[in-house]
């Protein structure tokens, strides 16, 4: 990290005194919490072990001094369980996230697909590659599945982010069309029977292939 990029002395200082507040918070939290899955406790556990990774970022990036805090994975950070204990449907939540890192490698592999589809695409007569990058995506996105563009992301210009997987467990099924509207607005932590993390934050020292860690979160 250059020098212009290093976090002051007093932007430390502040992040030390957050860590203070927070643990104050959690520990008034707990001392009142009104049971196993007490919520503000589980609100406080959470902004505690994130004041606590900011501070320990910004030592390391000011003094280059580490802290003893073990923060958190993703395996430690769900609520407890409230869902049915036998349930009888499950809802899959996926998000993934990438970066365009080489357009016309993506400009490119759209413009193949509407020549090889030329109907298949609106307004047919243009070129794809000079619509520009929004609309490669949604030639893309249009024409392979979500699984296989991950696994082919790199044919696309496209760099992988981080991502996540919740298998979460419903009662029975919504009716068709019910969520479609807002598919994500009912996601609850607390329903989670499983999920699988996917990000480079979970290394704990340089892999040698540049691939990033997964961290899998699984109900007991």
């Amino acid at each position: 990290m250059s020098d212009a990029a290093q976090p002051t002395a007093a932007e430390v200082r502040a992040a030390a005194d957050a860590v203070k507040t927070a643990l104050d918070r959690h520990l008034e939290a707990v001392e009142r919490r009104t049971g196993d899955d007490d919520l503000t406790v589980y609100d406080a556990f959470n902004a505690l072990a994130a004041a606590a990774e900011v501070y320990d970022e910004l030592l390391y990036d000011r003094y280059d001094e580490v802290t003893p805090f073990e923060i958190p994975g993703a395996d430690d950070s769900l609520p407890p369980y409230a869902g049915p204990e036998e349930p009888h449907a499950v809802s899959v939540l996926i998000r993934r996230d990438y970066a365009v890192v080489e357009p016309p490698r993506l400009l490119a592999q759209a413009q193949r697909l509407a020549d090889l589809d030329p109907e298949g695409h609106d307004n047919a007569a243009a070129p794809v590659v000079g619509a520009g990058v929004h609309a490669a995506l949604g030639v893309l996105f249009g024409e392979y599945e979500a699984d296989e563009i991950a696994s082919r992301h790199k044919e696309f210009g496209l760099e992988e982010g981080d991502s996540t997987l919740w298998v979460s467990a419903v009662e029975e099924l919504p009716e068709p069309g019910e969520w479609l509207g807002a598919p994500f607005d009912e996601a609850d932590p607390s329903l989670v029977v499983c999920r699988f993390d996917v990000s480079a934050v979970f290394d704990e020292e340089d892999d040698a292939d540049g691939d990033p860690e997964i961290s899998v979160a699984e109900r007991a």
